[in-house]
């Protein structure tokens, strides 16, 4: 019987917030960029495959951690990044259109936060941005960033903590094959 603490199977992504707000986000800057700028605007591709890396490295960055924590940390970082470089377009498109991004107190920001807390399937956000305009679509993407950063942010702490307690394949490697011969003496 293989000993189940080798190299336990990990990357089930789908079930992580901060991967669903990901696709949330994703899904919400396809739907902002077809309706709010022109086709062939080179910040549409960027805004896009931004929101797509940090959804995709989330997932990539979760199958490879049965076997390599470095590569979970940096592509949860390149997550982190892709975010901050799509949330930067967010808060420009509302400065160079002369609407608002929504700071704390505000009582839409309030209420956004917490329809943001509570929701993390894609198919809400896409019901929703029908009923939205661009300043409020912004600021659903600004607060999901927000959010999906935190999570991420206590996903890396947790991967440098699992590094540390367990070390890396090798060294697991290393310890398993040891449990196997210590139990297998002939």
């Amino acid at each position: 019987m293989p000993n189940s603490t080798f190299l336990p199977q990990r990357g089930n992504y789908r079930n992580l917030i901060a991967f669903q707000k990901s696709e949330c986000i994703y899904d919400v800057t396809v739907l902002f960029t077809r309706k709010y700028l022109a086709k062939g605007d080179r910040t549409v591709d960027q805004m896009v495959q931004a929101a797509r890396s940090g959804k995709q490295n989330i997932a990539e960055g979760c199958a490879a951690s049965t076997t390599s924590r470095e590569t979970e940390i940096k592509l949860l970082n390149v997550a982190k990044a892709s975010l901050q470089e799509l949330l930067l377009d967010y808060e420009d498109y509302l400065r160079i259109n002369d609407m608002n991004r929504w700071v704390i107190g505000n009582p839409r920001l309030e209420k956004l936060r917490a329809i943001c807390t509570g929701n993390n399937e894609s198919a809400y956000y896409r019901n929703l941005f029908e009923k939205c305009d661009a300043e409020m679509v912004c600021n659903l993407a600004i607060t999901l960033i927000h959010q999906t950063d935190v999570f991420l942010r206590k996903l890396i702490d947790r991967a440098k903590e699992d590094f540390l307690q367990t070390g890396g394949i090798r060294e697991q490697m290393t310890r398993g094959r040891l449990d196997y011969r210590s139990t297998h003496k002939q």
